[in-house]
């Protein structure tokens, strides 16, 4: 997969992550779509792609989870440039910590990490299949490979994202339609220290359990990880090396991995 002159949609495009992706998308040559729930924000990131690469680049607003915003991104993207090529599911939410967690942040995290995909994916794998190509890029998480300590929404939602991509891959790998799966662990965003600004114990060790795992990588350093993958149509895509190991261990003695997490969440909560 060569992005030049391709389609793209990134959700979750006003900051972090998304941001960083679309612009180094237009860099690479392709035309994007930046969509975020902050339609002002969305837009401003657009304007400052295309200041840099004129009409590469368009900032809608819309809730991902709704799939009539989801079409109306569709609709948006080949009114300005054509059929999308590349969609980013890169939209997020950390959600609450703990088990004491609203029926309403669990439809919402569910939403938003997981639904958000399933529902993108059913309205543009029809006509990739007909055109015989397409590229569904999803953003989970390290914790959807190892887990989360502290959020019980953002590991189970992660995890169910990562399943879900597997299952686009297996389902379409072979009718042209490609999917690379991202599972960064620490990355400079608001939502890294979501859990610490929580004010909850349990988040402020959540937040911690992932600074102190690793690396905290740049949102730049992301993307140019991300593009490199696409254009290698590798599935899984791991910013953090270290994540593999880990989750090869985690794989070979599960039991022996749950109990080392047993002790990292002790040790942090005793430093808390």
């Amino acid at each position: 997969m060569q992005v030049a002159q391709k389609v793209a949609i990134v959700t979750g495009g006003a900051g972090g992550i998304g941001s960083a992706i679309a612009a180094r998308l237009a860099a690479a040559g392709a035309q994007v779509l930046v969509a975020d729930i902050d339609g002002d924000a969305a837009k401003a990131v657009a304007g400052e792609v295309a200041a840099t690469q004129p009409g590469a680049c368009v900032g809608v607003g819309a809730d991902v989870a709704d799939p009539d915003a989801i079409a109306g991104l569709i609709a948006t993207a080949e009114q300005s440039f054509g059929p999308v090529d590349l969609y980013f599911a890169n939209a997020g939410i950390a959600g609450a910590v703990g088990l004491d967690v609203a029926e309403a942040d669990w439809d919402r995290s569910f939403d938003v990490n997981v639904r958000a995909h399933i529902r993108a994916a059913k309205q543009l794998v029809p006509g990739w299949l007909e055109r015989g190509a397409g590229y569904f890029v999803s953003t989970a998480s390290a914790a959807g490979l190892l887990t989360q300590i502290g959020s019980a929404t953002y590991s189970v939602t992660k995890h169910a994202a990562v399943g879900f991509a597997e299952w686009l891959s297996v389902t379409y790998g072979d009718q042209g339609i490609r999917v690379s799966c991202l599972c960064p662990m620490g990355v400079e965003t608001p939502l890294l220290y979501a859990g610490r600004d929580s004010g909850d114990a349990l988040g402020e060790v959540s937040t911690r359990a992932v600074t102190a795992a690793g690396e905290v990588l740049t949102p730049a350093q992301v993307a140019e990880v991300v593009l490199a993958a696409v254009e290698a149509e590798q599935f899984l895509i791991l910013p953090h090396p270290g994540v593999l190991e880990m989750y090869r261990r985690k794989g070979s003695d599960y039991d022996r991995w749950l109990g080392g997490m047993r002790r990292y969440q002790r040790s942090l909560l005793d430093e808390n």
